[in-house]
């Protein structure tokens, strides 16, 4: 039973019209199932877009934003709880408490930062839940690339690509989290890699 999803998206006012569509359509998805929504406490980007079509459909969404961005007024003060953090950091476990499952939209140098964060938590057995990528208009190739040769180059074993899900589009997503394979996190007693 998914409940509670953290979702890491952007605040960038200039992305292309088809990222905000996709999170729209994820947030009307997830509102319509009464899953709780956890995400960075924006008012503008692909956080605005989520949070407003959330609201929309009657659905719960929770912003978690540090103290100095509500001081240059970047939070939503729209949404159904924002809890207010000291740092980055502490936004970043705050959002992962209790959660079911985390979907990472595309997104930049923050929301690289939150998912490369998550998923070397999933490697090292600290957080188990699905890890769901959107990979909108192949917004991440060159990431999953980047694993490859991870792999390749014996930084991570193959199987640490299973970390995480691929999904194209929204409507992809819940039957993605549902269908993860449970990850082994026994691997880390492994000396190597």
């Amino acid at each position: 039973m998914i409940k509670k999803v953290c979702i890491f998206c952007a605040s960038s006012r200039q992305v292309a019209k088809v990222h905000l569509e996709a999170a729209t359509k994820l947030g009307k998805i997830l509102a319509n199932q009464e899953i709780t929504i956890v995400y960075g406490g924006g008012s503008v980007g692909t956080m605005g877009a989520l949070a407003n079509s959330v609201l929309k459909n009657q659905g719960q969404i929770v912003g978690v934003i540090p103290k100095f961005m509500m001081e240059l007024e970047w939070g939503n003060q729209n949404v159904s709880e924002l809890i207010i953090v000291e740092n980055m950091s502490e936004r970043k476990i705050k959002m992962l408490e209790n959660t079911d499952a985390v979907i990472a939209l595309p997104g930049g140098t923050g929301t690289l930062d939150e998912l490369m964060e998550v998923i070397a938590l999933k490697k090292l057995g600290q957080y188990a839940n699905p890890i769901i990528i959107l990979n909108t208009r192949g917004f991440y190739d060159q990431l999953l690339l980047f694993f490859e040769k991870m792999a390749d180059e014996k930084f991570i074993r193959p199987e640490h690509k299973k970390l995480f899900e691929i999904a194209v589009e929204p409507g992809e997503i819940l039957t993605k989290i549902k269908d993860a394979p449970l990850w082994d996190s026994s691997a880390i007693k492994l000396a190597a890699i």
